[in-house]
């Protein structure tokens, strides 16, 4: 007869209890650490050699979390802030068992003792033009209800500003589709946010749900956007939806997809187009979400940067060439005293 091991007593209650019971943690906290400990099993499987069903607390000690994390990083290639975010689930879950396990306190301790890495910071946000938006929606075949399906998420998903996760939890009820139209959407902690839509993005929506019954009240709790087999899409199957039309733009107008594109990348462009509109920053943190301005002044950087840019590509020197150099530098005895006043 199988028996359950102490690991995977504590981290049912971790998820269930803890999680769930006590903090109230969002439904995408709950996604990401889930996600976090299915790759520790998978790699406690397939590199340590010990199965799920037999992985125990005594298994977990802080040179197998490091491990784990250079593995993410070698073999998944997985950069310093996705590291950082599988150590953040896995500290929590620690700082969980130093209440629930004190006989291993210094166990835990020594995990908890694990640093994260300096990110990379971007030199620039990763957005598209107006233009590139209209081109890669243009991309989107209409003649299909699985096309129609796309144009609908990926212009809500760029009108909106939201988070890919935010996207996909979306449901029918979401929706207030009568004047004023927005979206209703819960964002990092549950914190509720109340988007206007604009009417072009209304008539997309308004067949879109009609054509797959969405406007019955009795599937109002269904997914807004859905799979073949009438389930929730996931962050992987939205980049794929996103990524098919994208190849097939960057290949016609290279110019106006770059290389790497991610939902997200729809949410910066968005975040940059209020900005270039004259939006104030105060509102375009209200719609994307963010907890203080100062994570919005990003897009203001990014643009005050591509302005700087775009003036010294187009500036002509107007400096007459004879104040160059000032008269003062030209007498060597009054640079000699100047070098020497300080000392």
């Amino acid at each position: 007869m199988e028996t359950v091991t102490d690991f995977a007593k504590y981290l049912t209650k971790f998820f269930t209890e803890y999680l769930v019971g006590e903090r109230g943690a969002s439904s995408h906290t709950i996604r990401s650490y889930s996600d976090t400990f299915t790759l520790v099993l998978t790699y406690m499987d397939k590199v340590r050699h010990i199965a799920a069903d037999r992985l125990t607390l005594a298994h977990l000690y802080r040179e197998t979390v490091l491990d784990f994390l250079d593995w993410l990083q070698k073999e998944r290639k997985c950069a310093n802030s996705t590291r950082n975010q599988r150590l953040a689930a896995l500290h929590s879950f620690f700082k969980y068992m130093q209440y629930e396990d004190a006989k291993r306190l210094e166990q835990w301790q020594n995990i908890l003792s694990i640093k994260v890495k300096r990110s990379e910071k971007r030199s620039s946000v990763n957005y598209l033009t107006v233009e590139g938006i209209k081109f890669l929606l243009e991309q989107i075949p209409v003649t299909t209800k699985e096309g129609r399906r796309n144009l609908a998420l990926l212009a809500l998903l760029y009108d909106s500003g939201a988070r890919v996760h935010e996207l996909i939890d979306l449901s029918p009820s979401s929706l207030n589709l009568d004047k004023p139209c927005y979206v209703t959407i819960f964002g990092k902690g549950n914190k509720k946010r109340i988007v206007p839509l604009q009417n072009e993005q209304v008539k997309l929506l308004v067949p879109y749900m009609k054509e797959n019954r969405l406007d019955n009240q009795a599937y109002n709790q269904r997914p807004l956007f859905a799979n073949n087999r009438g389930e929730k899409l996931t962050n992987s199957g939205v980049a794929y939806i996103l990524n098919l039309y994208a190849n097939n733009a960057r290949i016609l107008k290279p110019e106006l997809i770059p290389e790497k594109i991610s939902p997200h990348t729809l949410r910066h462009s968005k975040a940059m187009h209020l900005l270039q509109s004259g939006i104030n920053l105060v509102y375009i943190r209200d719609i994307l979400g963010h907890v203080s301005i100062q994570t919005t002044e990003i897009y203001a950087r990014a643009d005050s940067k591509q302005k700087r840019e775009a003036l010294e590509a187009a500036y002509t020197n107007i400096i007459p060439a004879h104040v160059k150099e000032g008269t003062w530098e030209k007498d060597s005895k009054l640079r000699e005293w100047l070098k020497n006043f300080a000392r």
